[in-house]
């Protein structure tokens, strides 16, 4: 997916999504708030994360942190956008307090950073066929054939190595490659040279729409939670967080939100979200 942040705000610029001063002080009563550094990924991730027609980030994971401040009056929080890894870096130095992206968990990462009981929402993940295939919906399909080339590392490959690990005798085959390109993929796969490609519905969606390529998500395989990502000093915070994340989930909010920007309500069971037809 292509990084549009640079050329909008400079990668690394401080950014309010509120509109407010960016600075520790200020009017409205900001001048008593503590200031809570978020690192936001400069990557475009529609409908998760993009801009508006004014350049103004909009999307799910910022109404999700909209909601929070106005649960945390206390706090102020501070945008700033870089390339994800970058991010993270900075959440383990203690340069950021928390991070938000699509973060899937894994044990390297569940090593180096703190995060909360409480997913704040989730990936879908999905296989993509031919439009004229019908043979291929979930994993298990997968076996003796062929995907694309996949990156070693990242929460996709973790779910398939997954997969691998509970099925030894009927494994999936999987060729790695660094920084994999998503169009090339996609193309292997309209191309005829793989038969499906395991993507996230929303990287396909935004891609397609570029592309234009003659392919359809065939099957929904799982619902993965994303998560915020916290320094390890960060445990106030990261509680504070995780507590107005289970009161929103709670009380409709993040459905709502989830609706509005998907177009289903993902907080519901994986059936229901496969019924809907892939609407979004």
């Amino acid at each position: 997916m292509k990084r549009f942040w640079a050329a909008i705000l400079g990668i690394g610029l401080i950014f309010n999504i509120s509109g407010c001063s960016s600075s520790s002080t200020g009017s409205n009563g900001d001048s008593d708030k503590e200031v809570i550094k978020v690192a936001l990924s400069d990557e475009i991730n529609p409908p998760f994360l993009f801009t508006d027609e004014n350049n103004d980030p909009i999307g799910y994971d910022v109404d999700y942190l909209k909601e929070l401040e106005k649960k945390l009056p206390e706090y102020k929080f501070e945008y700033i956008f870089g390339e994800e890894e970058t991010n993270l870096v900075g959440v383990g130095t203690g340069k950021y307090d928390f991070a938000i992206n699509w973060f899937f968990k894994n044990p390297e990462r569940q090593e180096k950073f703190l995060f909360p009981e409480h997913e704040f929402g989730y990936s879908l993940t999905s296989l993509v066929t031919k439009k004229s295939r019908n043979d291929i919906k979930t994993l298990d399909d997968m076996v003796d054939k062929k995907f694309p080339p996949v990156s070693p590392s990242g929460g996709l490959r973790s779910i398939l190595n997954s997969y691998n690990d509970q099925h030894p005798d009927n494994s999936l085959t999987l060729e790695s490659i660094e920084n994999p390109s998503t169009a090339d993929n996609l193309k292997r796969v309209s191309d005829g040279k793989a038969d499906a490609i395991f993507i996230n519905v929303t990287t396909f969606n935004e891609a397609q729409k570029k592309l234009n390529l003659d392919l359809k998500v065939s099957g929904i395989v799982s619902k993965e939670p994303i998560w915020t990502v916290f320094n390890r000093n960060e445990k106030e915070l990261a509680k504070k967080i995780d507590k107005a994340t289970a009161e929103l989930t709670e009380d409709g909010t993040l459905s709502k939100l989830a609706e509005k920007w998907f177009e289903v309500d993902f907080f519901k069971d994986i059936d229901y979200i496969k019924e809907e037809g892939f609407k979004f």
